[in-house]
This record gives C-alpha cells, sequence and structure tokens, in this order.
C-alpha cells in the first residue's frame, strides 16, 4: 500500500515567505518549506495496482498552464477541534477545473468520489491542541497574505510517508500541462 496524493509544488521564492510566518503558535508542527504544496485530490492508501491505473489516468489529463495566487490565511476546526492553520489560494477556474480533472482521475481508476468540499490551501502547519486565542492571533497577523503569481505548468502525484517529525512527500510522477 502506498499512500498518494495529486499537488501543485509551491515554488521556492513562495515557500520562504511563507516560511517566514511560521511562528506564533505553541502547539504547532510547522511544515517545511518542501512540503509545502496546494493539494489537488488526496487519494489515501492504494495498492500498487490501483496507483499504477491511477497514473495511467493522471498522465491523460490535459489542460494549459495557468497562474494561481495566494491570498489570506485561516484555520480548520474550532476551538480546542482547530487542527491546522493555512494560507488560501486565491479563487481560480483553471486550479478547480484541474482538481475536477484529478478527480474525474481517480474515478476512472476505481476511487470512490472525494465526499469533501474542495477548498484550495497551502498547510503550514498541523496543530495539537492550541490555544484558540494564538491561533486566532496568527489567522489576523497573517489574512492580508498575498504572494505573487504561482505559474502552474504541471502537477506531480506524491507519496506520503510517516516519520517522526511528521508526514514526508516524495512526488512519484509529474504531470506537464499544455
Amino acid at each position: 500500500m502506498v499512500r498518494l496524493f495529486a499537488a501543485i509544488a509551491i515554488p521556492e521564492n513562495i515557500g520562504r515567505a511563507l516560511v517566514r510566518r511560521q511562528q506564533g503558535i505553541e502547539a504547532a508542527r510547522w511544515r517545511p518549506l518542501e512540503a509545502l504544496h496546494v493539494t489537488l485530490r488526496f487519494f489515501g492508501d492504494l495498492r500498487e495496482d490501483i496507483a499504477r491505473d491511477l497514473d495511467t489516468e493522471l498522465s491523460a489529463v490535459g489542460g494549459r498552464p495557468f497562474e494561481i495566487g495566494l491570498e489570506g490565511a485561516g484555520s480548520f476546526g474550532d476551538g480546542p477541534d482547530i487542527h491546522a492553520v493555512w494560507a488560501g489560494v486565491r479563487e481560480s477556474a483553471e486550479l478547480r477545473h484541474l482538481a475536477r480533472a484529478c478527480e474525474t482521475a481517480a474515478r476512472r481508476a476505481g476511487l470512490k468520489e472525494e465526499s469533501r468540499h474542495y477548498r484550495p490551501h497551502v498547510t503550514l502547519a498541523y496543530l495539537r491542541r492550541p490555544e484558540p486565542a494564538e491561533v486566532g492571533a496568527w489567522v489576523q497577523a497573517n489574512n492580508l497574505l498575498k504572494s505573487p503569481g504561482i505559474w502552474v505548468d504541471r502537477f506531480g502525484l506524491y507519496s506520503s510517508h510517516q516519520t517522526k517529525d511528521g508526514s514526508a512527500y516524495r512526488l512519484e510522477a509529474e504531470y506537464p500541462l499544455g
């Protein structure tokens, strides 16, 4: 079994600016620069044969290159159940189209439809029982976040592996657009 997801990598210059914002929440496990990405579709734990089928389907995803930008900040969960803080992604029809294409590829590979609403973001930290006031202060301090444009001319299939420091990701395949 291999845990897989499709994502767009965050360029180093944008990632470094995000890393500078990673402070101010005691209970945060801040994500390293190389782990920053915009998830298109999380596939979960897959058998090797299904993973190969998924790779075949993702390689057929078309589309033209486009630009996205990061905008705003927020958190997932409420009160003691807050479990992550993130940088938002500016609304993009092209990004939503690419995410839908990854969903279609997953369905063609035999996976169940994703039940969660797609909300593009870059996870900056996972949290364990944080002080809600600290999280609120962090969101308020970072809610005007705005990045330069990020040119998207490819996306990747990544595997996720648990380590003592959290999840580590490895690029398994890359799919060009255009």
